[in-house]
């Protein structure tokens, strides 16, 4: 049975574009498997705690040699790493923060990087390959090829580095431009957003449309 894997990450609410995408991918997946199954993890509600010196060194450190800190923090990567597993498809809402992935998404990954668990003890090989991993973006500004911020977007540019050692590979789908509407200065980019974001809805809804033969 096809199992999916939906994370948010925005801490908007009901006025964030990428948890929108997010809904939007998982409806489709849910349509394409009616028969299968779903865990959400909200991480702009509800963040992983944040690797620290009291238990952030859990996974190089033997089990029966944990600190109740330690256990705790490597009980905590278990479960990431396990909702992975466990999943065919994995959606990510990735909303740009200040030039870059919102902390939870961070401390998310530092998470999942895990030796024996998510990456093989001896070869380093990546054990999470293998999967559909959708990331659905989305940034307020224009950051594409010759606007006065191409490159400054690093959560795009990060995340396919980030996950790399645990084998997963991030297939994007950016809606960009979303605050023209909520910022004066920006209004003459609102036909640019809508077309962004209606060309990010369509390729969402067609991730999973049987090939035609």
């Amino acid at each position: 049975m096809a199992h999916l894997l939906h994370i948010d990450s925005s801490i908007q609410g009901d006025a964030s574009v990428s948890r929108r995408l997010s809904a939007r991918a998982a409806a489709a997946w849910r349509a394409a498997h009616p028969d299968g199954t779903v865990t959400y993890r909200d991480l702009g509600a509800h963040p992983l705690p944040h690797l620290d010196a009291a238990g952030g060194l859990a996974s190089s450190i033997p089990p029966e040699q944990h600190t109740p800190e330690q256990a705790a923090a490597w009980a905590r990567t278990r479960e990431v790493v396990a909702e992975v597993k466990a999943a065919d498809t994995v959606l990510l809402g990735l909303p740009l923060y200040n030039f870059g992935p919102p902390s939870s998404v961070k401390t998310w990954v530092d998470h999942l990087i895990a030796p024996g668990l998510s990456v093989d003890h001896e070869t380093y090989t990546g054990l999470l390959g293998g999967r559909e991993f959708i990331v659905l973006a989305s940034r307020g500004g224009g950051y594409g090829p010759g606007t006065p911020r191409e490159g400054w977007d690093h959560a795009e540019q990060w995340l396919p580095h980030g996950v790399s050692l645990t084998g997963l590979e991030p297939r994007f789908i950016t809606a960009e431009l979303t605050l023209a509407r909520v910022r004066p200065a920006m209004a003459e980019l609102v036909p640019l957003a809508d077309e962004s974001l209606a060309a990010a809805e369509r390729a969402i809804d067609e991730l999973w449309v049987p090939a035609r033969v």
